[in-house]
């Protein structure tokens, strides 16, 4: 089994537990990470680990639902890749799966005027 497939199980089993820690740079005994699955970990660490306002509702299942079909997927993705393309593609389906369960679930919230966090950056301009 692969790093990247170990890391993927890993996730299946700790994720509901402990997202933040779930893609926890392991030691790289295959290697570098790939430049798709770190963005994927920076992904999973933007995560909600618990519901927006601490509303539990259809819309924060719904979120857990996703964010578990995507582990899943990545999964079964990364079991069946033959070469570095295939994880590479896998990771990132991944972390695309995850920004846009986030987005929805906070979009879907904000709409039913519950307040979602925001952070801006600014440069040193002021803008």
């Amino acid at each position: 089994m692969t790093r990247s497939q170990l890391v993927a199980a890993a996730l299946l089993g700790t994720m509901a537990v402990a997202p933040s820690i779930a893609l926890a740079q392991p030691p790289h005994p295959e290697g570098p990470v790939s430049y798709e699955e770190q963005l994927a970990q920076v992904e999973n660490q933007l995560t909600y680990d618990a519901p927006i306002a601490g509303v539990e509702n259809n819309y924060w299942f719904n979120y857990q639902t996703d964010l578990a079909e995507a582990r899943k997927e990545l999964t079964k993705d990364l079991r069946h890749s033959s070469d570095a393309e295939d994880n590479r593609d896998a990771w990132e389906e991944y972390r695309a799966e995850l920004a846009d369960a986030r987005g929805d679930y906070a979009k879907e919230m904000a709409e039913k005027g519950y307040p979602v966090g925001e952070v801006r950056v600014l440069t040193d301009n002021g803008h």
